[in-house]
């Protein structure tokens, strides 16, 4: 029945978040209790050691596919990282990225799981991994999944089953958990919470909603939900695209000026300009901002899938480590732009190496991309409001979180829709703080008064 937001004075990315600080808002200290291995699934596989990674893993990681549609042959992949401090009793925590359709190595190497990428001058080969002490698997087990169907190494036989969108995709993720907890019956009494960013802020309340809904019904397995959690999440256009523009006044990307013509002509919708005065000054407003990285306004403005041939010196060495085709290569950044570790993923990912290594069908993929814009999706929850009202209203615990410098889903918005929902302040707008020095700013709220 209650809600936490928290803003951070940081990116609106995760991996500048220390995990542990944000788990502690969500379970309390439990119990260290050596945890239970049964027999893997078929499709699942064992990973000690990783291409690229100095030594066996520090870790626990299973990765493998979970079918969930049959008719179309779709099946989704999944990494599963152990906590590393008690998985027996520790949280479970499925984590989706947005896009939709970016791979889920964004949250395993990027943001909160244990693995990350040595960023150095790429010339060819394999890129080197190094382990991420700042892992959320110090305290909980993690469950990474590629979702929806064409995203990351999750596919479908018949190309018809790519044809997916909200309600589809949400539908696969919770048969994808009734199957997974039951070739993991040893997990199933652990708090189970759902958690991911941007667009996944779209789906995470409605998959959440269709456990919720199970649970009533007794449905087998009967999952231990306790709550979720969105990072800068997308959420509803009305707050999220008509908040960029005070934001972008806020950043001090758009002059006084700018921003008193654009909301004396647009009256605050900036998404249907209904004059010409208003289309006009939005164009302006455009263009100033297409200067710039939306996701982080400090950043410096990096490509990141724009198709680019890489020199034939650095194919050569790419393709004498037993790699895919290169069709789809990244434009490549320099090294210091926060785009260069995904411009490694991609080369990492279309490895033999990798693959075998992580258990990848063989013709299933042919080559991993970061983001597979390009298949079709539906786009058909015009607003999670109000699955976020359902879930707080049948007590389940939420956490929402933004970085100050995001422009794609900014804080403005976030904070807005949060105080549309009316409930009653708990803990007041304060400060918390990391190591002494505040990290950020936080509110708690509650449907009811506590």
């Amino acid at each position: 029945m209650s809600l936490k937001l928290l803003r951070l004075r940081t990116a609106g990315q995760c991996h500048f978040l220390p995990p542990p600080l944000l788990l502690l808002h969500l379970v309390p200290a439990l119990l260290l209790l050596p945890p239970s291995r049964p027999a893997l699934a078929a499709a699942a596989t064992v990973v000690t050691h990783l291409p690229g990674f100095d030594g066996p893993l520090p870790f626990n990681l299973e990765t493998g596919y979970v079918g969930v549609e049959e008719e179309a042959g779709a099946e989704l992949f999944y990494y599963f990282v152990e906590s590393e401090r008690s998985p027996g009793t520790d949280p479970l925590l499925l984590w989706l990225t947005g896009g939709p359709r970016c791979s889920v190595i964004m949250g395993l190497a990027f943001e909160i799981g244990p693995l990350k990428f040595v960023l150095a001058p790429y010339s060819g080969g394999l890129p080197e991994l190094v382990y991420n002490p700042y892992s959320w698997t110090k305290m909980a087990n993690i469950l990474l999944l590629d979702s929806p169907v064409g995203s990351g190494f999750s596919f479908a036989r018949d190309p018809k089953g790519y044809d997916v969108g909200d309600y589809s995709s949400s539908s696969q993720v919770q048969t994808f958990l009734n199957k997974w907890f039951t070739d993991h019956p040893q997990y199933l009494s652990n708090p189970f919470y759902i958690g991911g960013d941007s667009y996944a802020g779209k789906v995470i309340p409605l998959i959440g909603q269709g456990i919720s809904e199970g649970i009533d019904m007794r449905q087998q397995p009967v999952i231990n939900l306790k709550g979720y959690l969105v990072g800068n999440p997308i959420t509803d256009p009305k707050f999220d695209e008509n908040y960029k523009i005070p934001s972008a006044h806020g950043f001090g990307i758009i002059s006084d000026q700018i921003y008193e013509s654009a909301v004396k002509n647009c009256k605050g919708d900036y998404v249907t300009p209904v004059n010409e005065m208003c289309v006009e000054v939005l164009h302006i407003i455009n263009n100033l901002i297409s200067e710039i990285s939306i996701e982080h306004i400090l950043y410096k403005k990096c490509d990141v899938v724009a198709p680019k041939t890489i020199d034939d010196a650095s194919r050569r060495k790419f393709l004498l480590e037993e790699s895919t085709q290169l069709n789809k290569p990244p434009a490549r950044p320099t090294v210091d732009c926060f785009t260069y570790g995904y411009y490694l993923a991609y080369f990492w990912m279309n490895n033999n190496m990798t693959r075998k290594a992580i258990g990848i069908k063989e013709g299933t993929t042919s080559e991993w991309i970061q983001c597979n814009i390009g298949l079709p999706y539906t786009y058909e929850i015009p607003s999670s409001i109000p699955y976020h009202l359902n879930l707080t209203t049948r007590g389940y615990r939420a956490l929402v979180y933004s970085g100050d410098h995001d422009l794609e889903a900014p804080f403005l918005g976030t904070q807005a829709w949060i105080r549309s929902l009316n409930f009653s302040i708990v803990d007041e707008w304060r400060a918390w703080h990391l190591s002494g020095q505040a990290a950020g700013l936080s509110l708690y709220i509650s449907l009811f008064h506590i």
